[in-house]
């Protein structure tokens, strides 16, 4: 007499929690396995508090407040992590998918997960964390290394001076948004180079493009870039004709949630 399937067969099958887990852990390890995203980070780590040192510098011979154009002591913190922390960040995020692309690992990761989408959301909540976590850590170095310099001269923040908080921590949710455009942009694209120009395009050059605009159209439209809309969430005083900093950290969130919703619809209607 055969036996009909029974608890034990339903305990032998993994809750919806228990896959998501594995699914998690399975592109966390995939992650950190490889040492040149350590490097990368380490690098642009040390590059970027050395060029913040250098621009901090610089701002201490600017006016001070009151006697002519000064710089903003809470977004200057950013400059050099704008540029030396974002892009390589970006770059790495968009190699979490075209990497496998590019060696045919896709195929394993589609045939041990079925559920694309929930590879490209496994993919994006362990990129964006590890990118959220470094960008943090940074965003506070920079901003502290930055105060320390313009005090000397008299001109630095407090941490718990009204506004600095938020800002900081924007700036740190600022690196995670790119790193989630770069994901999505990667499984769109497939290809390295194309999905790395575009992710240029996405977060830098759309914004450049505004700043040549004729007035008022280069307001008008670069509120709504990443560029604009982080330096609004960053600066002790944001500026006028653009949006406030609350809706330029939605525009902030938008563009990733764009990507993604892009991306989902993209993957799930391939062969591969």
């Amino acid at each position: 007499m055969t036996a009909l399937p029974g608890p034990a067969l339903q305990q032998a099958v993994p809750s919806r929690l228990a896959r998501v887990h594995e699914v998690l852990a399975f592109e966390w390890t995939k992650l950190r396995s490889v040492r040149s995203n350590y490097w990368t980070l380490l690098i642009a780590a040390v590059v970027t508090l050395g060029v913040t040192a250098i621009v901090a510098q610089s701002f201490t011979s600017t006016p001070a407040p009151g006697h002519g154009a000064a710089a903003d002591p809470l977004a200057s913190s950013f400059l050099g992590y704008a540029e030396y922390t974002v892009l390589p960040v970006t770059v790495l995020a968009v190699l979490v998918f075209t990497s496998e692309y590019a060696s045919g690992l896709i195929a394993t990761t589609f045939t041990a997960v079925p559920g694309r989408r929930a590879v490209l959301a496994a993919k994006a909540a362990v990129t964006g964390a590890a990118a959220l976590a470094a960008g943090e850590l940074l965003a506070f170095a920079c901003f502290f290394l930055t105060q320390a310099i313009l005090s000397t001269h008299h001109r630095g923040l407090s941490l718990s001076h009204p506004g600095v908080p938020g800002a900081v921590l924007a700036a740190g949710c600022v690196l995670a948004a790119c790193a989630l455009v770069g994901v999505g942009l990667g499984a769109i694209i497939r290809h390295t180079a194309g999905a790395i120009a575009a992710a240029v395009a996405v977060i830098y050059l759309l914004a450049v493009f505004c700043l040549i605009l004729p007035s008022p159209w280069g307001t008008r439209l670069g509120k709504f870039t990443v560029p604009f809309a982080a330096y609004q969430a960053v600066a002790s005083h944001p500026l006028a004709g653009l949006l406030s900093p609350g809706l330029s950290m939605l525009v902030i969130i938008a563009w990733p949630a764009a990507t993604l919703t892009a991306a989902a619809i993209v993957i799930s209607r391939r062969d591969v």
